[in-house]
């Protein structure tokens, strides 16, 4: 699902010779509405935002405490991952407070070679 984002991205970037400087980092939040999730297809870039472009340059809202995980393989098997995360957290005492990240560092053509960290926002207790 979220692969066409980011073709759609790179080539808006592209378009506007904007050069993106690390990996692909997608994000999930609630819909305004309640109903659904909005996935944000994002790239790290060094530019001042600038009006005229058909896409939004922001800074990512932090995440202050994060339990992550590295998943190799593709996407479609990422459940197994999260749940070994999710018991991680559970075990040590901690909440999820939201949606985790992926930060896609490794992203071959065989998409079960990928290499994706998935960083979960928590809190203690």
């Amino acid at each position: 699902m979220i692969q066409p984002l980011y073709q759609e991205l790179g080539s808006r970037l592209g378009r506007a010779g904007v050069v993106p400087t690390g990996p692909p980092i997608a994000y999930y939040e609630d819909a305004p509405d309640g109903d659904g999730v909005i996935i944000h297809a994002t790239m790290p870039v060094s530019t001042d935002p600038a009006s005229g472009h058909d896409f939004e340059i922001t800074d990512l809202p932090e995440i202050s405490r994060a339990a992550t995980i590295v998943h190799r393989g593709s996407m479609d098997s990422v459940m197994a991952t999260l749940q070994t995360l999710a018991r991680w957290i559970e075990a040590h005492g901690h909440r999820s407070t939201g949606y985790p990240r992926e930060m896609y560092l490794e992203c071959p053509e065989d998409r079960d070679k990928w290499v994706t960290e998935l960083q979960e926002p928590i809190i203690s207790g």
